[in-house]
């Protein structure tokens, strides 16, 4: 029986989400879809360093966009359950490929677009999709790991409420905050 752990590749979107982890080996892709797909796809395709990547983690944050009673809260780490595309429709791909099991604990739908959410009529627009949090991001990161065949798990922690009371400056000062956040989660958690 082999007793190696898999060869995790730990993934970020931006380098600010991974101020945390700057001992941890990991990949940080580009902010948007292009980046994330262009990148996850190379490290990947090359074995992301001498072993073969046998699952991906991302970790990151996201926006809020659920409203009501089961409204996403600014300190939880959500798992991603399912993606959709906000700026563009296609079927999402499946996140756990080769029946990989759900964390117990809090999950969440996060739809993915090219564009930080700052805008109540765009929020409104994706909360009819089902969503829960938005961002740049994870769709590409489903989408590739489901045509290489690697399971995926996302791991989102909000920064945000995607309105018009949101500004990029505000995702600036809080980012590294989050980061301390998705590092104790990895340590508790994930490790």
């Amino acid at each position: 029986m082999n007793s190696t752990p898999p060869k995790t590749l730990l993934v970020f979107a931006h380098r600010d989400e991974a101020t945390a982890f700057a001992e941890v080996d990991h990949l940080v892709t580009g902010v948007g879809k292009i980046n994330a797909a262009v990148s996850l796809a190379a490290a990947l395709a090359t074995g992301a360093g001498s072993a073969a990547v046998e699952r991906v983690v991302v970790l990151g944050t996201a926006g809020i966009v659920g409203d009501g009673a089961d409204r996403p809260d600014l300190d939880t780490v959500y798992q991603i359950a399912r993606v959709v595309q906000h700026d563009f429709s296609l079927p999402s791909p499946e996140l756990h490929p080769g029946g990989e099991m759900l964390l117990p604990g809090s999950t969440a739908t996060i739809a993915t677009g090219d564009v930080f959410v700052q805008d109540d009529a765009q929020r409104a627009h994706i909360q009819k999709l089902g969503a829960d949090l938005v961002d740049m991001e994870a769709y590409a990161f489903a989408s590739v790991c489901e045509r290489f065949g690697v399971p995926l798990q996302i791991f989102k922690i909000p920064s945000d409420f995607a309105d018009s009371s949101t500004t990029a400056e505000e995702w600036d000062t809080i980012v590294f905050r989050k980061s301390e956040q998705l590092r104790e989660f990895w340590d508790t958690r994930l490790v």
